[in-house]
């Protein structure tokens, strides 16, 4: 019997056969359904898209009810363990790992336009010095769409290819541009001969003398690049694709997915956890928040997830990471609070029963803060890693022959036809 959804229409009594291919049904099909001949035909109503499927991809797996997430394949955990963000970021893009010879060439070619356009720097300059560095990072990107002009051919591949190469190495540089302009310090020319994160952290943090990055500290933000790399369907990868099915350039794409990051309900969540630890202060005041919690009475941050059920898997490995950086820098005082507020969570029925548990967002505050980043730059970091993401989804997008310009449908209930009042016969 092949695979279908049987429908009844109760209003007109007709029955109506949709095939169903990968668990999906094609919302198109429904438009055949129809009380009369002029109808618009039946849509479904899904606000913020929570069972609607706008695309299909190869890239990222997520299976919720049991922490699992993997990248074209490979789990998170293995990759984050033994792959760096380049390469992951490779695998995303063209889906392989590289060789040897692909891998060198891959981050000489990143490595070769580190440097941005002098006018970006010049633009972030021109801002307010308490500016938000999410603030300077999306008008960045929204000017390199205006300078390099050949990314708008985007159906050329070796134009999309120089265009990912100038993303993936410009996401730290211009990061780098809003935190050194932030703190009154000049700014620091890329290193090539670096690694990825240890390029990013020594043009943040030089002084009057060279910059070492510690290798664990190195390491640690490699991880958490990875870890955020890509996350499926996400507010800004949508946003991502959605941009760019317009057919614009990946930087302009990129602003909006960049923007949409900056949200707190998104990218901005982290920055809300540290708060909230913050605010707390000590074990001791815990049982007074988790009783507002149950009773309404305000949000646990860091804590359940849009997609996953149980213990998000990246969370388990930003625990891991925390507990090695935190032997380098000394122990987050906040740390007793974060725990304190997991176990909670683990044991009590009211987190249990409604799967609440700890999501990426909880640790990697403590990291960064950690790590001597402002609260402030904790989503431009969580950007820098997307951007892998971002790309990987906008060449997918690119290279889908179903794929069209978004324009969602929508459910009118305003005004029914009426007649224009001349203004002095209205009252």
């Amino acid at each position: 019997m092949p695979d279908t959804l049987t429908i009844t229409d109760n209003r007109t009594g007709k029955r109506y056969e949709l095939p169903i291919s990968e668990g999906a049904i094609r919302a198109t099909d429904l438009r055949q359904i129809k009380v009369a001949p002029d109808d618009g035909g039946l849509m479904t109503y899904d606000p913020a898209f929570m069972n609607t499927a706008a695309c299909r991809s190869r890239i990222t797996f997520i299976d919720g009810d049991n922490g699992v997430l993997e990248y074209r394949g490979y789990p998170i955990e293995q990759l984050a363990e033994r792959s760096t963000f380049l390469e992951t970021a490779y695998l995303l893009i063209f889906g392989e790992l590289p060789t040897v010879t692909q891998a060198a060439e891959w981050k000489q070619q990143i490595g070769a336009r580190l440097a941005v356009p002098e006018a970006v720097r010049g633009l972030t300059a021109s801002f307010a010095r308490d500016a938000h560095p999410m603030g300077m990072y999306l008008s960045a990107f929204g000017a390199l769409s205006a300078l390099y002009p050949d990314s708008k051919r985007i159906a050329d591949e070796p134009t999309r290819r120089l265009q990912q190469h100038r993303l993936l190495a410009a996401a730290p540089t211009v990061a780098a541009c809003g935190y050194r302009h932030g703190t009154g310090r000049p700014f620091i020319e890329p290193d090539p001969s670096l690694s990825f994160p240890g390029n990013f952290l020594a043009m943040l943090f030089t002084g009057d003398r060279p910059y070492t990055p510690h290798p664990v500290l190195e390491r640690a933000l490699d991880v958490l690049f990875v870890l955020h790399a890509d996350h499926e369907q996400n507010c800004s990868t949508s946003t991502m694709r959605g941009v760019g099915s317009s057919h614009t350039d990946p930087y302009a794409a990129m602003a909006g997915a960049v923007a949409a990051l900056y949200g707190p309900l998104h990218g901005g969540a982290n920055e809300g956890v540290l708060r909230m630890l913050t605010e707390i202060g000590s074990v001791s005041a815990i049982p007074g928040i988790i009783e507002q919690v149950k009773a309404g009475k305000r949000r646990l941050m860091g804590f359940g997830h849009r997609v996953y059920k149980s213990y998000d898997p990246r969370a388990l490995i930003i625990k891991q990471t925390a507990d090695q950086v935190f032997a380098v820098t000394g122990t987050n005082p906040l740390l007793d609070v974060a725990l304190a507020l997991e176990r909670i969570a683990l044991e009590d029925d009211y987190f249990v029963s409604r799967r609440l548990y700890p999501n990426v967002d909880f640790y990697s505050g403590l990291i960064y803060q950690a790590m001597g980043f402002p609260a402030s730059m904790f989503t431009v970091l969580f950007a820098i890693g997307r951007t892998a993401g971002w790309l990987a989804q906008w060449e997918e997008l690119v290279n889908d022959a179903e794929q069209k310009i978004a324009r969602p449908r929508q459910i009118y209930f305003g005004s029914a036809r009426r007649d224009f009042v001349p203004l002095e016969q209205r009252g």
